[in-house]
Formats: C-alpha cells, structure tokens, sequence
C-alpha cells in the first residue's frame, strides 16, 4: 500500500482531486496503482475459470501486488493456499452478505501490498480455516510446511483471545505469548483487523463503538511501534469515523472543499522543487502525501483555519542516503527553510526503524509553510510497512541479522514486540505488566538521548535518568549511583530532552539495590518491572518506631509558631517566619512542615484545633487531600515582612569535609541553620535535610545555587510533601 498511491484510509470515498496528486517522474518497473478500499467483491473473487499461468483468477490482484515486490517468488504456494481456502470456506457468508473467501483474499492483498513475503501470504489466506473450517493444523503443516502452520496457529490463537476485555491485564499478556514471538503473527493479525474495520458498518453501533474502541487502545499503538505506518494510518481514520462522526463528517468536508480550490500550494511548491533538483542534476522523485483524516484534524486543532499547504506534504524520493543530504542543501539554498521543523530520522532512526529527514519550507508569495520528507525508495518502504518489509525471518540471515550460532534470526527487529515479551516474563504480577505497559501505549513521541562514548538510547518523552539506566544496563543499573546529563552532575529524577547526552554513573557493589523512589521517576515498562521486581525480592526493613515518628513530627515542630518565645518586654516579633495575613480574626498562623512555604508562593489556608490556621503551598498535596475531606480553605496572604524559615534537602556524594564545605557555603549567603540531618551515605550518596532562616526570602535562590555549587552536591530542593502511602 504505497501511500503516494492513495490517501491512506477514510471510512468514505474522496474525490479524487482531494488527493492532490501530482504525476511522478517515470521510474522503472512502475505497475498500475490499486486502491485498496475500492476493490469490489468482483476484483477479490474473479471468475472460477484458470488463467493461461494455472492460477484462479481470484488471486490475480493479490498475484500482481506480489510480483511488484518479490517478482521471483513461487507462486505454488498461494495458488494451493487460495484452493484449500476456498473449498473450505465454500457455503459461509460474511454478515455483509459476501462469500466469507473475500475476507482472506482481502487480508492476504492488503499484505501482498505492502510487500510481504509469500510464506506470510500463504499463512494469511489459510488463517481462518482452522478456526472456522474442518481444517486441522496437521493438515496445514502436511500440505505447507511447519512455518506457515507456526503462522496459522499464532492467528488462530490471538483469534480466542477476548480482545473486549482489552482492560484486563491478563488479556494482553495472552495475546503476547499467542505471537509466539513471530511478528509476521501480529502482522496478520492487524491487516485482519483493517479488513474487519473496513467492513464494519454491517453492525451494530454498540459492537462497532466496542471493535473501534479496542482497536484505538490496542492495535493502532501495536501497528505504530511495528512500524506498519500504512496500516495504522487507515486504521486511524476508520476509528475516527466510527468514534467521532461528527468531527469526521467536519474534517472530510475540509478535505473536499480544500480540492475543489483552484489555487493548490502543494502543487505549486513541488514544480518549484522538481526544478530546483533538476538544476542540481539530482534524480528524485517528488510526490504530493495528502494528510489522512485524523492528521488534518490534529492540525486543525493546533491552527485553527486550515490553509492549503496544511493538507498535505511533500514525499521526495531519492535512491541514495547521501542524495537525501544533497536534497536537503539543495532546498535549505533556494528555498526559504523553516530551520525549527528541521528532524533527521536517518542518522538517528526511531525505535521502529523509521527512517527520513523532516523539514520545511516557507512559499515565497503567501508565507504558507509547507512540509517536506526525504527520503530513499527503501527507507519509504520500511517507513510504510514497517516488520513486513523485513522479509522473511527463516531465511538465512544477512551479515547484520546473525547470529553466529546457527540459530534463525530474530523476527522482531524493532525490538519492541522482543523487549515487550521480556518486560511480560519479567513482571512480577499481570497487574504489573499491564500498568507498565499501558504507559508505554500511550506514549506518542520518542526522544533520542546520546552515550558520551557512542551509541544512542531511544527512549519515550518524559523518561529520566532512571529509564536511561535501566535501558542501558538492563538488571545491572540496579548499582547507578548517579549521572551527568550534558556535562553536569544531575539527579536520577532528571527529565531528559532529546539531545542531550548521558553519562550514568556506576557504584562498585554488584548486590546494590534501587531506591524506592526511582520508581516515581520512571516512566518505561522495562525500569519500572526490573525496580518492582528487585524490591520484592528484597523488601526494605520497616523503620524503627521512633525514627518514624521523629519523621513525621519534626518538620512541623520546627516551623510551629509558638516555638520562639519572644524574651519579656520585648516586641512579639517573629524575624524567622514571613508575616501572614489571615481572613479569620483571632486565629494563629502555622506555617505546615510538609511544604514550608515562603514568599513568594501561592498559598492557602485550612483551620484545625485551638484557633490555628495552617499556611500550605497551593501546590501541596495535603492541600488536595484537605479539599477531598470537605475542609473550608481560609484565605491567607503574605504580609510586609521579608524574612522566611525553609527546609531544604540537598543530595551529594560522599567525600571528606563535604559537610563543613556545605555549610560554610550556607552561612557566606546569610543563612542561619536552626537544624540539620544527614542521613547515613546510601551507596555512596548522602541525603542532607536542613531548616534555616532567611533575613530575605528573595534571597532563597541564590542560596540554593550556592548549596549546588558545592564540590559533590548534585542536587538542593525545598522540602516536599510526602506520597500518600509512601
């Protein structure tokens, strides 16, 4: 499914002038361009007859689509397959009212399509008759051989599982393990599922909302990690239709009315583009991408009206790596860039072996921003079909794919569906594995951090330094002491950006153990599963009785108001908190230990026994959990005076005179330290904990800073409310 050829997937026709389509410059073993969605149950069945080669003209399509990818396959195998089907589903109908063999043949050409190999093909025509028919797996195996009966037992198996109970966690760990660890499994499994959405208004709406909404959480996400973009696109689209009628209804009449418009910047940018690499003496092909529905609807939310240049981008294909840097020097010369759009996928790919340069240019008459891919004829095959452009994973494997020991190469190349069935192993629970997974799902972007030695670490938006280590080492990041992002020392809590660099840093004991708290900071399955699974095996001891209660009520003994006690006969000043104002007469001010507020935080107020009134950041969770109990909040603000007590945490590694440097530091920016706690060093790091006095709040940063400045210190905070439960 070649996706200059069509638009990928709407649940309605479009017109053909939505699509924009600009003619190709001639390319060598060009083939008629067959529009999936529009194939008839005519074009699918054919007639009973032969045809001069001895293949059922019913396979004619599925024949010619694979011939245009693979043009020496033995085409034995797909006219038994398609015999052996057929006779099989002889006599049953599809709710639709078609002969249920234009199901498979559908399937089987939407794989052809994208250019899988003619063993998935042959598994894809057969892969009902075992569920439906009398067919027996021994008969399959027999007849094709042990791979495609691995193949129509893996469909068969995904088949029973109850994909409607898609939130239990135990449904998608069997629908795993049915793949058996075969992508081509899953790559049926989603070209059925197309097929199925294709024809899905034949149900009702409560069963077609049901599919579309399994279809949304679990098999777009699926498509889209497998790198099967054509597929998910259509998919996407069918969803779309079935789950928002209305804002597909708008969307499409964008569409069309954007194609009935004379004046088309696509078609205008991409002449102008032709002409450029002409000038440049460099082959390419540029082709006009129309957005699929559910991309023109994204952009419509994020600007508003629509412009013409927003319907779609620019496809420049070319035949080597290097041609696509020429390209792009070429555009980035003569052409106005829009330098911020600018990505390269191809020196740094994304997790699933997408491959391309982003960028964009701005029209000259109008300033209309147009998008532009490029990117090899190879790179476009895989961007489009992901794993099934693989080929076949039971042939012998090229000098990348081996090996060395003989054993057939791995399937799973993106690695995804690979690390999916580890991180599934690894978990200690189904419930485990299920929330762990879930956050992978939802994750749409990817960063791309860098090792300060080579090498790259694909990871989700959002990951810190914890997930970085965990992807690296695997089990072994359980010893990460620390880390270094971009040079500096930074905490394992750190939110890393795409780009930056990495370094992780090792303690020397093998048996460390994770802290607990990585497990608030990670954010991808496999540091998530490896930290649970280490700290059940190991479980903290459980504090002595008195160091928990010293825990809870120290921080709010230390800011309790009633504890300096103003000498007689002198004026209750209070220079070690900021004043207070409160909206209830008589009351006393606390200021709450959880969050230690000071000017100029958001703050609010909450009464409790003997005429108090607690002062919390707005932030606080406690101020949550207050609201949730129906507590009235007070209204409280700060008042003239400058002066602030705060409780900062600062977190180091440990070294002689550390300590005595740290508070040097503190005392030259004018802090009193009233109380400190340094914890016992954990693996080599140190937690400190120390409330002090400010004669100026504003001068709390410049404090902070000084404190991080410190030789070994790599982290300062102000103190935070607990987790509940933690």
């Amino acid at each position: 499914m070649n996706a200059e050829a069509v638009n990928p997937a709407s649940p309605g026709p479009v017109p053909p002038a939505a699509t924009g389509a600009v003619a190709p410059a001639p390319r060598r073993k060009a083939r008629p361009r067959i529009d999936l969605r529009r194939l008839g149950r005519a074009a699918l069945l054919g007639s009973a007859t032969r045809s001069r080669g001895g293949l059922p003209d019913a396979i004619g399509h599925v024949v010619e689509a694979h011939r245009a990818h693979h043009p020496d396959a033995d085409l034995d195998p797909l006219r038994r397959a398609y015999v052996l089907a057929e006779s099989s589903h002889r006599g049953q109908m599809r709710k639709s009212g078609e002969p249920y063999i234009t199901h498979p043949l559908a399937v089987t050409l939407i794989l052809a399509e994208l250019g899988a190999e003619t063993t998935t093909l042959t598994a894809s025509l057969l892969h009902d008759t075992v569920e439906d028919t009398e067919v027996t797996l021994d008969q399959v195996g027999e007849e094709f051989g042990a791979e495609v009966r691995y193949l129509v037992d893996g469909v068969t198996k995904l088949e029973k599982v109850d994909y409607g109970a898609a939130a239990e966690p135990e449904t998608f760990r069997k629908m795993l393990l049915a793949t058996g660890n075969d992508v081509r499994v899953m790559s049926i499994k989603l070209a059925d599922r197309l097929h199925n959405m294709r024809t899905l208004g034949v149900m009702r709406r409560e069963k077609q909302e049901r599919i579309a909404k399994v279809t949304r959480d679990v098999l777009i996400p699926l498509a889209e990690r497998l790198g099967v973009q054509a597929l998910k696109s259509e998919l996407e689209d069918l969803v779309f239709g079935v789950m928002h009628p209305e804002e597909y209804a708008h969307t499409r009449d964008l569409v069309q009315e954007n194609a009935a418009c004379s004046d088309d910047p696509l078609t205008a940018v991409a002449d102008e583009v032709r002409g450029v690499l002409r000038e440049a003496d460099i082959p390419a092909e540029v082709l006009i991408r129309p957005r699929h529905f559910v991309s023109v609807h994204r952009v419509s939310r994020k600007r508003g009206t629509l412009r013409g240049a927003d319907f779609g981008r620019l496809l420049v294909l070319v035949q080597e790596d290097a041609d696509c840097y020429a390209v792009l020097g070429e555009l980035h010369t003569c052409m106005t860039p829009v330098v911020s759009e600018f990505k390269d996928f191809i020196a740094v790919p994304k997790f699933n072996l997408y491959q391309s340069l982003h960028t964009a240019v701005a029209r000259a008459e109008d300033g209309q921003v147009v998008e532009v891919l490029i990117r090899t004829h190879q790179m476009h095959k895989v961007a489009e079909a992901g794993v099934v452009a693989l080929g076949n994973p039971y042939a012998p494997p090229s000098e990348e794919q081996s090996t060395g020991d003989g054993e057939r190469a791995d399937p799973t190349r993106p690695g995804w569906l690979s690390r999916l069935l580890d991180w599934q192993r690894g978990a200690p629970d189904p419930d485990t594995f299920w929330s762990t997974l879930r956050a992978d799902l939802a994750q749409d972007r990817e960063i791309t951090v860098f090792r300060p030695h080579g090498g790259t670490l694909g990871l989700p938006e959002g990951a810190t330094c914890v997930d970085a280590a965990y992807a690296q080492y695997g089990e072994d990041a359980h010893a990460t002491i620390g880390a270094r992002v971009n040079g500096r020392l930074a905490t394992m809590s750190t939110v890393l950006r795409d780009g930056d660099t990495v370094q992780l840093l090792m303690g020397q004991d093998a048996a460390s153990e994770p802290s607990r708290e990585w497990l608030e900071h990670a954010h991808t399955p496999a540091a998530r599963i490896a930290i649970q699974r280490r700290l059940a095996a190991h479980p903290e001891p459980a504090p002595e009785a008195g160091e928990a209660a010293r825990g809870a009520v120290a921080p709010e003994a230390q800011v309790h108001p009633e504890a300096p006690r103003p000498a007689p006969g002198t004026a209750p000043t209070r220079p070690a908190s900021p004043d207070v104002l409160v909206d209830l007469p008589g009351a006393t001010v606390r200021l709450a230990g959880c969050c230690t507020p000071v000017p100029p935080d958001e703050i609010t107020g909450f009464a409790v026994r003997g005429g108090v009134v607690t002062v919390h950041r707005a932030q606080c969770a406690v101020v949550a959990r207050m609201k949730g109990a129906g507590r009235t909040e007070i209204g409280v603000r700060w008042g003239e005076s400058t002066g602030c007590r705060v409780t900062l945490l600062a977190e180091s590694f440990g070294r002689p005179h550390l300590l005595a440097d740290l508070t040097e530091a503190m005392a030259l920016e004018g802090a009193e330290i009233v109380s400190a706690t340094v914890e016992p060093p954990d693996r080599q790091r140190v937690r400190h904990s120390y409330t002090v006095v400010l004669p100026d709040a504003a001068r709390l940063p410049t404090l902070m800073r000084a404190m991080r400045e410190v030789a070994g210190v790599y982290d300062v905070s102000r103190a935070q409310p607990q987790p509940t439960g933690a």
